[in-house]
């Protein structure tokens, strides 16, 4: 209607015009038409905006379609592409020399060559995917080319088919007619399935036979040419017991010619034609062996002795064999047994001689422990009987300490303390000796506190050190070991005094090094060395190196003392020594968690207390050792009374009527009553006195015995301050 409205014809600006006017009257026209409530326009917005909606869903269609397509050609390449790999799949199984099946997790199959199961033509046209291996296993059991072992059925040798189908890898030969071999591997893959390879092993197998039978002909002629190169006489029998072989030597030790022998003569033949020549051995009888022939193959092995006239004896054994059959062999031991004869009674001549001499070493190895005995008896008690007048020595030389005397009067007073002082150190020694060599010592093992120990012995050693112009160094440790405290300070004493003996200057160290669970206790010295040859003897006893040293510095008897004592304790002991710069000895000794008991409190030195007023009662049968006791007594105040028995001093104090503030009594009183029944008596009498044992005695049951007393012990020779400290301490009489 716009066209015959507007000419076509008319000059633009006409056009233009003519439009502006026909859009004017359309406006003036859809105002008029209002509907009352303007529903024409709102029908026309609905339109413009379904329009709208229309084309944005029609190009939503569009993309999808497109998606679609390419969807669709992309499947189409897959589908291609997966067509592709599985006939690339097919050809490159078919180019495999094997048979090859491949089943699913299901045990369906999925696929195979053209040569599996090519040795079964009856089984070729059911080989087609699908096929169930249970199906599979079925048909070749019951296949005319399947050779089934002997004695095995179709559905034997499926379950047993499928039982070997549960392992993961399995290789096995099938045996097919007109002697043809197939090797089965079977394999699990990642998903489950089974890969069943077979391999025609036909060849491989005949050459193996073959070589396998030229291998037994070439042993079976290596056996022969041993057989007749041995020198025993051997016979095979099978399982029938008929001879199948022999050697030459077994004719000549039974004297049979060769001709007689001949395959498949029975046993029982053989031992009918020359039972009498031959005798069994004890032990054997011919009913006997009759029995082991006729046992089969669960008989053991037999061996038994067998004569041949009165000249020869042979050695026979005889073992079975797989099938049942068995070997013997026969062992000329005539001389063999003639020289055990011979031997025998050589023996029975040489047992007499070795028991004679054996008596002779008895009687030898007696008197010597018996001498040994006497001598450890003897050295302890020369040693008991010479601490007795040395320990009266030393208690009056110790009375005269204070006095007045001229200097020359004093320095040979000095000089009587030390040589005492070593001889009472050389008697300490020789009892430690004797003990340890008669095999009394004993030892109570218990936990010990290195830094008590080592600080005694620095306050011990320090002195005397200095005195020789050394530093001694004793290094101090928290540890605490296992051993016996008295013999492992007996032990360091010795190392200690013999480093501070041998050294001439410079200094002695002791230190402790921890190793595991050891400690391990050094003495280390500047002294002149040890030569290497010389560091076995010099524990040996009385063998000292510096020749120049004087009995008064020991007899050399301290470090035998020291061995005797580790071997004893079991405690290791070594030593390193260098010519010039010095030596180390090291003890071992096993670590310990356990804190030791409390030692009490270090005595320090104290000024002398006055001891006035104070009764002392000496019991003492040595007539000397009690004179320079109670002389010294009497010198520091002290009121003496004295008896050389223990009864004697039960009679004075009942006739006195008092008694004294302690007693000091020696333990061996003579043939009367000891020293604890003395005092056991005076308690039951008179109460508890404080007392205190002598003796030089120094056995561990009589220390033992003391403290089940509760007396404390003191032992010879007398050491004044610790007599001094005892009375000292004593309550002061009212």
């Amino acid at each position: 209607m716009i066209d015959t409205l507007i000419n076509p014809a008319d000059p633009p600006e006409r056009q233009t015009q003519k439009l502006l006017t026909i859009a004017q009257v359309l406006m003036r026209r859809v105002e008029q038409i209002t509907d009352d409530s303007g529903a024409a326009y709102a029908q026309f917005q609905r339109a413009a905006m379904l329009e709208d909606q229309v084309r944005e869903r029609t190009r939503d269609l569009e993309r999808a379609l497109d998606l679609l397509n390419d969807s669709n050609a992309r499947l189409a390449e897959a589908n291609r592409a997966t067509e592709a790999a599985r006939q690339n799949l097919a050809n490159a199984i078919e180019t495999i020399q094997e048979g090859f099946a491949l089943f699913d997790a299901d045990d369906v199959l999925v696929m195979c060559n053209s040569r599996f199961g090519m040795h079964m033509l009856d089984l070729r046209d059911h080989l087609k995917p699908g096929l169930t291996f249970g199906d599979y296993v079925d048909r070749v059991s019951r296949s005319r080319f399947l050779e089934l072992p002997a004695g095995e059925s179709p559905e034997e040798w499926a379950v047993a088919r499928r039982r070997r189908h549960q392992d993961r890898h399995v290789i096995f030969n099938v045996r097919m007619v007109w002697d043809r071999w197939v090797q089965v591997s079977e394999h699990r893959t990642a998903d489950g399935g089974t890969v069943i390879l077979q391999t025609d092993v036909t060849e491989i197998i005949r050459l193996e036979r073959s070589e396998r039978g030229k291998m037994l002909d070439d042993q079976a002629r290596v056996i022969r040419a041993t057989l007749d190169h041995i020198s025993q006489g051997v016979c095979i029998f099978d399982a029938e017991a008929r001879l199948v072989g022999w050697n030459q030597r077994l004719g000549q030790l039974l004297t049979i010619p060769m001709a007689r022998f001949r395959m498949g003569v029975s046993f029982d033949a053989i031992l009918d034609r020359y039972r009498p020549d031959l005798a069994f051995g004890e032990g054997m009888t011919e009913a006997r062996l009759g029995d082991w022939v006729e046992g089969g193959g669960a008989r053991g092995a037999l061996r038994f002795e067998l004569r041949r006239g009165p000249d020869m004896i042979m050695d026979v054994f005889a073992q079975a064999m797989p099938d049942g059959g068995f070997v013997m062999s026969f062992t000329d031991v005539t001389a063999e047994r003639a020289a055990i004869e011979a031997l025998s009674r050589a023996n029975e001549t040489l047992e007499a001689r070795v028991m004679e001499r054996t008596l002779e070493l008895e009687d030898a190895l007696g008197h010597a422990e018996r001498a040994n005995a006497s001598r450890s008896r003897f050295v302890a008690a020369a040693s008991h009987d010479l601490l007795q007048p040395l320990s009266a020595a030393k208690l009056f030389i110790s009375s005269i300490g204070d006095e007045e005397l001229a200097p020359g009067a004093r320095t040979a007073l000095d000089k009587a303390q030390n040589a005492l002082l070593s001889v009472e150190g050389i008697l300490g020694a020789l009892l430690d000796i004797s003990k340890l060599e008669s095999g009394r010592a004993a030892v109570s093992v218990g936990p010990v506190r290195l830094d008590l120990l080592l600080a005694r012995l620095n306050d011990e050693f320090g002195p005397i050190a200095a005195a020789r112009g050394l530093r001694l160094r004793v290094v101090p440790s928290r540890l605490s070991v296992m051993s016996d405290p008295a013999y492992l300070r007996r032990i360091l004493q010795n190392l200690i005094g013999n480093a501070i003996r041998y050294t001439d200057a410079g200094r002695v160290l002791v230190g402790v090094r921890r190793r595991g669970g050891m400690v391990r206790i050094e003495v280390r010295d500047t002294g002149p060395g040890i030569p290497e040859e010389e560091q076995d003897n010099i524990f040996k006893e009385f063998h000292r190196l510096n020749a120049r040293a004087s009995a008064s510095e020991g007899m050399g008897l301290g470090l035998a003392i020291v061995e005797r004592a580790c071997a004893l304790l079991g405690h290791p002991l070594g030593l390193t020594s260098q010519i010039g710069h010095g030596t180390c000895f090291m003890v071992q000794v096993p670590m310990t968690e356990t804190t030791a008991p409390p030692d009490g409190p270090r005595p320090s030195p104290s000024p002398r207390r006055p001891m006035q007023n104070r009764i002392v009662f000496l019991v003492e049968n040595d007539g000397d050792l009690r004179r320079a006791m109670g002389l010294l007594l009497e010198k520091w105040g002290v009121s003496v009374l004295d008896a050389a028995s223990g009864e004697e001093a039960l009679d004075l104090i009942e006739e006195l009527g008092i008694l004294p503030d302690c007693f000091i009594v020696d333990h061996n009183l003579g043939e009367g009553m000891d020293g604890l029944r003395f005092l056991a008596e005076m308690a039951a009498r008179h109460g508890a006195v404080p007392a205190r044992i002598v003796t030089a005695d120094r056995r561990p049951e009589l220390r033992a015995a003391c403290a089940e007393a509760g007396v404390d012990l003191m032992i010879k020779p007398l050491d004044a301050r610790a007599l001094e400290s005892f009375i000292a301490g004593l309550p002061v009489s009212a």
